[in-house]
């Protein structure tokens, strides 16, 4: 199973940059799959996820409206567009993916299956 995660560097603020992800190993088309991200000197935490039917996307507070995650099972990928990016998103984003859990939007309490390697993505002001 690997999760190859792509596209980070540097970005302007206001500027626009889209990560991505490709996976191999398992079907996508079964999982639920997610954006987290790891700034300096802090936790991860999730960004946001999209069901495994596409339907309901989550976004964290922070990332409403400027943010978009889709997914193209065909190419087996998932992306995170980040539009008009701020220096508070400048962070290690990793890729995820998890079956579904009943009751959860997301990954549920135990987290994703499969994490990718992380892309380091930049924002200068």
């Amino acid at each position: 199973v690997q999760l190859q995660a792509s596209g980070g560097g540097l970005v302007q603020v206001g500027g626009s940059l889209t990560l991505s992800c490709v996976v191999s190993g398992f079907t996508l088309d079964d999982y639920v799959v997610g954006w987290f991200r790891q700034a300096p000197g802090k936790e991860r935490e999730g960004v946001s996820c999209l069901s495994n039917s596409g339907d309901s996307p989550f976004y964290v507070d922070s990332v409403k409206g400027r943010f978009t995650i889709s997914r193209d099972n065909l190419k087996s990928a998932v992306y995170l567009q980040m539009n008009r990016p701020k220096p508070d998103d400048t962070a290690v984003y990793y890729c995820a993916a998890g079956l579904p859990v009943h009751h959860s939007r997301c990954f549920g309490v135990e987290g994703p299956n499969y994490w990718g390697q992380g892309t380091l993505v930049t924002v200068s002001s």
